[in-house]
């Protein structure tokens, strides 16, 4: 099933060129990266990284909604480990993913609940749900 938007709260844009070994840079210059293969001694970030960073600090903030339904507040030392597996499988390229959060100071069930419910709603979890094998883990 694809949700369709009804309003549109941002678009993000960039312009990228030569592929993992390019560069992408947003319109308004924000961001202006070099690419480089994972695991090469290339000077750049690679899309594992940036969809990394992406989601996980996306996570934070559905957790931080999650948390206020409960009439609490993330801790300031809130932290979500994010890590992105590009592999193959029969010769075809897949991901995976683990967010690794970390919720000092919170009972352990009411942080099962905050991560459970941000994994529900936070618009990166909903792209990739059942599209790859994702772990959520309380670290």
């Amino acid at each position: 099933m694809i949700n369709q938007i009804d309003k549109v709260l941002y678009t993000g844009k960039t312009h990228t060129t030569g592929g993992r070994e390019g560069q992408s840079r947003s319109p308004d210059e924000r961001l202006n990266i070099k690419l480089s293969p994972p695991g090469s001694s290339g000077p750049g970030t690679n899309p594992e990284q940036l969809f990394a960073a992406g989601w996980s600090a996306c996570f934070i903030g559905a957790m931080g909604k999650a948390a206020a339904q409960l009439k609490l507040a993330l801790p300031d030392d809130t932290a979500v480990n994010a890590e992105i597996d590009l592999g193959q499988t029969d010769g075809a390229y897949f991901l995976a993913a683990r967010l690794n959060v970390s919720l000092p100071g919170v009972e352990s069930d009411v942080a099962r609940w905050i991560v459970d419910t941000a994994h529900q709603t936070c618009p990166y979890s909903k792209s990739t749900r059942g599209n790859i094998d994702v772990a959520i883990n309380l670290i």
